[in-house]
């Protein structure tokens, strides 16, 4: 990897001035496209491979067992606008200045992954909800950070170059409110079957307002579902790395914009064809800003100067009976991490015992 960088360093003006592809992780044959699938507002168990008895996600599903699933994935925030600002950025919300705010701005001098993506010959795009809620202007921005809008991801996929390589956020309104009152009934669902989280009433009108919301997560796994037979048909998807995930937990009290598991724990699923073993779960604890690292190394490059998440790509590639890769005994892998980390040497001794 090190030899990679280097010569990536070396040579990227004459790659940018020649649109160049970026360049190349050595195990791969060319560079992977990137699909970031991104719900608005699902908290982690309400997936089929999470665990819930009624809502299908055969999308997510599949990503889970031909990839890896994370149950314990966190958002950086509870909110919309920062969690995107994070994981565009690879940086936590305290150091994104107004970005940690909703219904704020993302200032332009904070690199995002799509940015750099987008700059060694990527062609970048997003649909429905890209980064927000706020206003660009302000903070220096003429587009979304997501990249372009388009109607769909087939749309984005006829307007790219012959053999480029994309990097695409396959956004959407689902499953935020409001929601269709009866909706979930009318699919055929029924209410006895809702696990109600322990934290809400056992209540009929909680327990539709749950199928409602069902209804929602469901619509957004149908597109994450056609866009994987997209790249399919197009035979492309084997050199895809497809992540499906939401922003954070679902719209109800205690879950979105609380810092409980129900606001900020969230699905994670990731597939890359035989670059990763799949049929996998990861109990390490990982958060969205770790998808910015993980993006740009899978495509041969260094992160973003202040980008301090960190690539997932060891938990990815490691064996079944070593999920853990950060190169430290358990627990003190994830303390070191996101506690204490001193540099990359990793000069923090454990207590003693």
């Amino acid at each position: 990897m090190e030899q990679t960088r280097r010569t990536f360093l070396a040579s990227s003006a004459a790659m940018l001035s020649a649109a160049a592809l970026p360049a190349r992780r050595p195990q791969a044959a060319r560079p992977p496209n990137i699909l970031l699938c991104i719900s608005d507002d699902q908290s982690w168990l309400h997936t089929g491979a999470g665990g819930d008895p009624v809502v299908r996600t055969p999308g997510f599903d599949r990503v889970a067992a031909e990839g890896v699933l994370f149950p314990n994935a966190f958002c950086d925030a509870p909110t919309c606008g920062p969690s995107r600002s994070a994981l565009v950025t690879g940086q936590p919300i305290w150091r994104l200045e107004e970005a940690g705010n909703i219904h704020s701005t993302l200032p332009a001098k904070f690199a995002t992954y799509t940015e750099l993506l987008e700059q060694v010959g990527y062609a970048i795009g997003h649909t429905r909800k890209g980064w927000g809620p706020g206003r660009l202007p302000p903070g220096g921005r003429t587009r979304n950070p997501a990249g372009d809008k388009f109607e769909s991801f087939e749309a984005f996929l006829q307007t790219r170059g012959e053999g480029q390589p994309f990097c695409f956020w396959l956004g959407s309104y689902d499953p935020h409110r409001p929601y269709t009152a009866g909706s979930g009934q009318e699919s055929g669902k029924d209410p006895a079957d809702v696990e109600v989280p322990p934290h809400l009433p056992d209540h009929p009108i909680v327990r539709d307002d749950i199928l409602d919301y069902y209804v929602e997560v469901e619509r957004f796994d149908g597109r994450v579902n056609a866009a994987l037979g997209l790249l399919e048909q197009a035979g492309e998807l084997e050199n895809t790395l497809v992540v499906v995930t939401s922003d954070h937990g679902m719209p109800f009290p205690r879950a979105k914009a609380s810092l409980y598991d129900y606001g900020s724990r969230v699905p994670l699923a990731v597939r890359w064809g035989e670059e990763i073993p799949g049929g996998r779960v990861v109990d390490d604890f990982v958060s969205l800003s770790d998808l910015a690292p993980t993006f740009l190394e899978a495509a041969g490059l260094e992160p973003a100067e202040g980008m301090t998440a960190r690539s997932l790509l060891p938990l990815l590639a490691s064996s079944a009976g070593d999920p853990r890769a950060l190169g430290l005994p358990a627990p003190w892998d994830y303390y070191l991490y996101y506690g204490r980390r001193v540099n990359e040497d990793w000069e923090v001794d454990p207590p003693p015992g």
